[in-house]
């Protein structure tokens, strides 16, 4: 079982493996509207592709989602909202980010995902997810979302009903 802590911007759960991290996923990407934008930090191996597998899954993306480490870049279309799958692990900075045109991801069309996005922070929108991902055990990994903004903090709280049932006013 998934064990929620949280406010009205700060969600940290706990995943005890890979099927519940994907899970999580998936319930954002059933939420997620055109332009939203989710960052992702984490060690090699803490579950941040999994997460974006389930979140294709929540979009309906029809086609297996990897890692684009050595292309920077994925998109994935035919689903709900186009899913660009981003892994910024080796751009060295907010500058080269912009360089290779991170921006034309950022746009109103589809979801954007952003792998190692610690290394372009000051490239991100000011307003986006931040999902934390650490280890804390074999398959286990803990998770904190962190909205920035009002739309994000309406998605973490439809996000907290529906994966936890977690009302609004409990989370106030």
């Amino acid at each position: 079982m998934v064990s929620p802590v949280s406010n009205d911007r700060i969600l940290d759960i706990i995943s005890h493996g890979a099927a519940q991290t994907q899970r999580l996923g998936e319930r954002l990407g059933e939420l997620a509207h055109a332009g939203d934008v989710y960052a992702l930090e984490g060690e090699l191996g803490s579950g941040k592709t999994c997460f974006v597998q389930g979140l294709g899954k929540g979009l309906k993306i029809p086609t297996a989602i990897h890692s684009p480490t050595f292309i920077l870049a994925n998109e994935h279309r035919g689903g709900r909202l186009p899913l660009f799958h981003l892994d910024v692990y080796r751009v060295r900075g907010a500058d080269e980010a912009v360089g290779f045109g991170l921006e034309d991801y950022l746009g109103d069309e589809g979801v954007c995902v952003i792998e190692w996005a610690e290394k372009i922070r000051a490239a991100l929108p000011p307003e986006h997810l931040w999902l934390a991902f650490r280890h804390l055990g074999e398959s286990k990994r803990g998770i904190l979302i962190e909205a920035t903004g009002a739309r994000y903090q309406t998605l973490l709280n439809e996000f907290k009903k529906s994966a936890f049932g977690i009302a609004d006013a409990i989370s106030h």
